[in-house]
């Protein structure tokens, strides 16, 4: 695919929808590199009353694993902004990890230059640096296959298990690779706020994405985020998933957001 080519639509662009309890805020959640709608499914126990649960299938992966994996965020940002549009009946939360973040980021911009479309309640960025950082470090996108596969071990993202189905493997670093192409080449040359707030997570022991590289973030919203951090390394939403989904809801509840049932309401 073409960096310039729009990505078509095709499947559902939310799959392993759930909600606990009648729906008042959907939380739209974006995977990190090579991540599928999947990544959030350890979310469910912890999900408080009133939120549905509505993670992103992006191309190329899980039940999508056989359309083209974009390689640039512009076509990816505007399709998924139009497979959205109808979703956008209730107040909702874009929260974004890592690569997802950026991805999250973008598609607010976007929809808050649309006149009548809903605008997010808040944009949550998990694990990544602020698009005006340069990267740090030398890029992952030209390495062979077993450095990368070593570099997700090593930070929590492939489970050591996978290293040995080497079919499972390709697909899955062909969507890393796309999706890092992507992250570590995006730059802007300085903040550029949204409109809605903005809440910022960042790892206690993330090597990927410090605690301290995310609070440049604080530019990009008004009021200036606190940087929430939370236990775990970079994949601490999956590792993590009580302590994450509380620190989300926490500042959710912090900036009154309706539709969130109180502390420790869950269902079931």
């Amino acid at each position: 695919m073409s960096t310039l080519d729009p990505v078509a639509p095709a499947a559902p662009w939310i799959a392993g929808r759930y909600a606990a309890g009648p729906a008042r805020l959907r939380l739209f959640c974006l995977p990190p590199a090579g991540g599928s709608a999947a990544s959030f499914t350890v979310w469910r126990p912890y999900l408080p009353r009133g939120v549905e649960l509505a993670p992103v299938q992006l191309p190329g992966r899980g039940p999508r694993i056989d359309e083209p994996v974009p390689y640039a965020l512009e076509p990816l940002a505007d399709a998924l902004l139009d497979a959205l549009r109808g979703e956008l009946d209730l107040p909702y939360v874009l929260f974004g990890h890592s690569f997802g973040a950026v991805v999250a980021y973008e598609l607010t911009r976007r929809i808050e230059r649309q006149h009548g479309l809903r605008a997010p309640a808040a944009l949550v960025v998990s694990a990544h640096r602020a698009p005006h950082v340069p990267l740090g470090r030398e890029r992952l996108t030209g390495s062979g296959d077993r450095r990368l596969a070593a570099w997700l071990h090593r930070t929590g993202g492939l489970p050591g298990e996978l290293l040995e189905h080497p079919e499972f493997l390709r697909d899955l670093l062909r969507a890393v690779r796309a999706d890092l192409e992507i992250a570590e080449r995006y730059l802007l040359p300085g903040p550029v706020p949204v409109r809605c707030p903005l809440v910022v997570l960042a790892g206690a022991d993330d090597d990927v994405c410090a605690p301290s590289a995310a609070e440049p973030w604080a530019g990009y919203g008004a009021p200036p985020p606190r940087t929430r951090v939370v236990p775990g390394g970079h994949s601490y939403p999956r590792t993590h998933p009580e302590s994450t989904l509380a620190a989300v809801t926490g500042e959710l509840r912090r900036l009154g957001l309706p539709g969130l049932g109180a502390e420790g309401d869950r269902e079931g």
